[in-house]
């Protein structure tokens, strides 16, 4: 018999730090899983991300296996590493709390240019760009 999908998880955990409290285990809990068995694979996967939060995508089959898809990490995570701060301004127009280069968004747009709808990585900065002036961040060339 072959294995039917029986639902399609989505959630954040946080890179190379999950464990089977929440939000793992109240999203995969229902479903019977071992949840040890994810946490580790998660773990292993998300460990050069260790801390930023991890958009992932399970897929849950009749037999209580599961196929793990990990997206690229958040972008204002990878924006507040590269600008080196811990969170971004709660006033935009007036306050900014840092600043970030085109060379560095250019960077975080290689690594995200597949979870964004962009073109290029030209374009991709462009998307991040309006993120980073969102969040309170400078554009510096």
């Amino acid at each position: 018999m072959a294995k039917q999908l029986t639902a399609t998880v989505k959630f954040h955990a946080t890179g190379g730090k999950a464990t089977a409290a929440p939000p793992v285990g109240t999203a995969l809990g229902k479903y019977g899983l071992n949840l040890g068995q994810f946490v580790q694979q998660f773990n292993e996967r998300t460990k050069e991300s260790m801390g930023m939060r991890i958009p992932v995508v399970v897929k849950v089959y009749n037999d209580r296996t599961f196929d793990l898809e990990t997206k690229s990490p958040h972008s204002v995570d990878l924006l507040k590493q590269a600008a080196g701060i811990t969170q971004g301004s709660s006033h935009v127009p007036k306050e900014k709390v840092g600043s970030v280069t085109v060379k560095q968004l250019k960077e975080i747009a290689a690594v995200k240019q597949k979870d964004l709808n962009a073109r290029d990585v030209d374009h991709a900065a462009n998307i991040l760009a309006g993120t980073a002036r969102s969040m309170g961040l400078d554009v510096v060339d």
